[in-house]
């Protein structure tokens, strides 16, 4: 423990000794009994937040997420963050000005994409309050309030319109086209799994594809290859109407991309490509490539009611995402209600 500080001082012709913990607080003492006020210590210069926001965006974030994170984290900054809050100062945002944030969204607006914005402005507060800038987190304050709408579920394509689609793989004249719908409309598999697919991970004699990259495109344009969604190499069984559509059009080598050749698609190419099949198809719908994955796992568990079969097959972690987000019930409420009456009555004579 340090010494306290011991001084002798005449003051108004009287000695007096004065002590304290730091010669600076021994002179802060002496000149109170004077009669006098210390000097304030100069303001710290105060920052402003739309620098100091940019500088964790370039420094903790871009570096240490993949590409499509990070581009996500700057769309939030860019057209919601930094408008509201970029020409204050960070020790001077308040609680209103938070929550007038996120009460600035329209009224239509997914409670997601404020969760999206949260997330970042989170992050942005807790480097704040751990460099001593903000005395506490203003999201974690009770009254600060996030509301939105429910995000507008990804609708199943019927049967009748898938059955339209995968008769009509043959008839496409493109065989990078035929090969996607092959893959994609039989599979319950992201897109950006397909478009990861080699020809390497197609295993004929075991029936299964081997899922073990992803192609992306983060800035909607040039493709990144990565690792899937979970990390994890995980295997599908193949469709037999799958395989025989791969065979009409032939194996290329290994390392090939079995959409797209020697390298992945783009984001404008694939998008082309789903133009050109409905085209070619006479498919009076849009080829929505995130719908497949929706209605091959919908279907799944409507034809067999094996919740567990239709998780593997998803590849997911826990039964509950399965049902939450790609599930969607094909059935009518009075279905239901004919369901109750087959099983609580007797039938007649």
């Amino acid at each position: 423990m340090a010494k306290k500080i011991r001084r002798p001082y005449i003051i108004n012709g009287t000695q007096c000794w004065i002590s304290g913990n730091t010669e600076q607080e021994v002179l802060d003492n002496a000149i109170r009994l004077m009669g006098l006020t210390p000097a304030p210590a100069p303001a710290k210069p105060k920052k402003n937040f739309g620098q100091y926001a940019r500088n964790w965006y370039e420094k903790y974030s871009k570096p240490t997420v993949s590409t499509a994170t990070a581009t996500t984290y700057d769309r939030q900054l860019r057209l919601y963050i930094l408008p509201a809050l970029g020409d204050k100062a960070v020790e001077d945002i308040t609680l209103d000005d938070v929550q007038g944030l996120f009460n600035s969204f329209g009224s239509g607006t997914a409670k997601t994409t404020k969760e999206k914005c949260k997330v970042v402005l989170n992050m942005i507060f807790e480097l704040a309050v751990e460099e001593g800038l903000m005395t506490r987190n203003l999201l974690k304050s009770s009254s600060f309030r996030l509301r939105g709408g429910a995000s507008k579920a990804t609708e199943p394509y019927t049967v009748e319109e898938m059955r339209c689609l995968v008769e009509g793989i043959g008839r496409l004249q493109n065989p990078t086209d035929r090969a996607y719908m092959a893959l994609h409309t039989l599979h319950p598999l992201r897109l950006e799994e397909v478009l990861g697919l080699r020809w390497a991970d197609v295993d004929e004699e075991s029936m299964t594809l081997h899922i073990q990259r992803a192609v992306t495109h983060p800035n909607c344009n040039a493709p990144e290859v990565k690792e899937t969604k979970t990390s994890e190499c995980r295997e599908t069984a193949m469709s037999e109407v799958c395989l025989r559509h791969l065979k009409e059009i032939g194996r290329s080598a290994p390392g090939e991309y079995v959409v797209g050749g020697t390298r992945p698609l783009s984001y404008t190419q694939v998008r082309k490509m789903c133009e050109r099949i409905a085209n070619e198809l006479g498919f009076e719908g849009r080829i929505t490539p995130m719908r497949f994955r929706t209605t091959v796992l919908t279907d799944i568990y409507e034809q067999t009611g094996d919740i567990k079969l239709t998780q593997q097959a998803a590849g997911h972690a826990t039964p509950d995402i399965t049902m939450k987000h790609y599930v969607k019930g094909r059935k009518k409420t009075n279905d239901a209600a004919r369901v109750i009456d087959r099983i609580y009555t007797t039938p007649a004579g």
